[in-house]
C-alpha cells in the first residue's frame, strides 16, 4: 500500500526512521538533479544533498503538514545552495537539459543534444541573476508548479511568474544569434520552438 508524503513524515516525526528512508528514496534523484544544476560539481552536490536530508531529519518535528513535503525539502536545499554561493561569492549554473514541453521556454532535451545547443544554453543560464536562475531552473527544468516555487523562494506567485518571464526573455536574447542556424536545420524540429522565434 502506497503511503503519501505527509503520512510518512508523521511516522518519521513519531520515530519511524524507515518511513523517512522511504522519503529519501523517493526524492534523492530529483533533488540531486536540482542541486547539481545549481552547483555543477558532483561531490559538492552530493554533500549538499546529504546535508539536506540530514537537516530534514533533524528538524522533522518542525515540519507542518499544511505544506507539501517536497516544498519543505526543496526550501532546505535552496537555502543550503544559497549558503554555499555566499561562501564562494559567485554564482555558476549549468543546465544539463531543459524539459517541460508545455512551457514557453521549453527546449526538448533531444533537440538540445542533436543541435549541440547545450554550450549556448549553459552560457545563457550563467548570465542570469540568482533569483532569475532559481525560478527558471525550478520551473522549466524541475517542472515544479508555480505555487510550490513561490513557497520555496518565499515570494508571491506573481513574483515567480515575473522573474520567470524576465529569465526567459534574457535567455531568448542570449540565444537569438542561433536563430539563423536553427532555421536552416532539418524540418523534423518543431517550428514552435519559441526561443528562436
Amino acid at each position: 500500500m502506497k503511503v503519501d508524503d505527509k503520512k510518512l513524515m508523521k511516522m518519521a516525526q513519531d520515530g519511524d526512521s524507515a518511513a523517512f528512508g522511504k522519503l529519501v528514496h523517493k526524492y534523492k534523484d530529483r533533488l540531486y538533479n536540482f542541486i547539481y544544476r545549481m552547483i555543477p560539481e558532483e561531490q559538492e552536490a552530493q554533500d549538499i544533498l546529504q546535508e539536506t536530508f540530514l537537516r530534514a531529519y533533524k528538524e522533522r518535528k518542525r515540519y507542518q503538514p499544511d505544506f507539501a513535503f517536497s516544498t519543505w525539502l526543496y526550501t532546505i536545499a535552496t537555502n543550503l545552495v544559497r549558503s554555499e554561493y555566499r561562501k564562494r561569492k559567485r554564482w555558476k549554473f549549468i543546465s544539463m537539459g531543459i524539459g517541460s514541453q508545455d512551457d514557453e521556454m521549453a527546449i526538448p532535451e533531444k533537440i538540445t543534444k542533436d543541435l549541440n545547443l547545450m554550450p549556448y544554453i549553459e552560457k545563457a543560464l550563467d548570465k542570469l541573476g540568482q533569483e532569475y536562475r532559481t525560478a527558471f531552473i525550478l520551473r522549466d527544468i524541475q517542472q515544479l508548479p508555480y505555487e510550490e516555487i513561490a513557497q520555496i523562494m518565499k515570494v508571491p506567485v506573481g513574483t515567480v511568474k515575473s522573474r520567470l518571464n524576465r529569465a526567459r526573455a534574457l535567455m531568448r536574447e542570449q540565444l537569438l544569434p542561433l536563430r539563423e542556424s536553427y532555421h536552416g536545420l532539418s524540418k523534423g524540429i518543431p517550428e514552435s520552438l519559441s526561443v528562436f522565434a
